[in-house]
């Protein structure tokens, strides 16, 4: 019987040597025909688009602000509004809305969120108006008896009273 043995190569540095030149001269072919594959010459010029360079203001116009002084010790009295007319400083009933109530609301206009409801028969005092939106003409009232119950109410639920109610509803 024949014996057969297989030797294992040797490596030597020669051979590592002449690998490694093989290798990066194929690496620098891959890289020029890459470069041939796509022609730098042949490409159009890049079209760049002009901008402009705005300035930003320099100058602030300043507001001046109205301001008002009250001399002291002196109270500014409301114009009485005649009994039975609506104005300022009029005392007011919630009416008309058959039991339902009046939404006092934010601001004038049904686009402000409703405050509270205010009863039927609710008594109120007019601080400021009339103001006119969405069709309707509103006025702040306020209740005499709890500075916290105010907003703005329709005037077609208000009726004029004639004199400051004595007592809380």
């Amino acid at each position: 019987m024949t014996k057969i043995t297989i030797e294992s190569p040797k490596i030597t540095l020669l051979t590592c040597s002449i690998a490694l030149i093989v290798i990066i001269i194929l690496a620098v072919i891959l890289v020029f025909s890459i470069q041939l594959s796509f022609p730098s010459g042949n490409k159009p010029p890049v079209q760049t688009q002009p901008f402009t360079v705005i300035p930003a203001p320099s100058v602030t116009i300043p507001v001046i602000l109205p301001t008002f002084s009250v001399a002291p010790n002196t109270t500014v009295v409301p114009t009485p509004v005649p009994s039975g007319e609506m104005g300022i400083g009029a005392y007011v009933q919630i009416s008309g809305t058959g039991g339902d109530g009046l939404r006092l609301r934010a601001g004038p206009g049904t686009i402000n969120s409703p405050l509270f409801l205010g009863m039927e028969s609710e008594v109120f005092q007019v601080r400021e108006g009339p103001k006119e939106s969405d069709g309707f003409t509103w006025w702040y009232v306020v209740a005499p008896y709890d500075e916290n119950r105010k907003g703005w109410a329709v005037q077609n639920y208000l009726s004029v009273i004639a004199d400051k109610p004595t007592s809380q509803p």
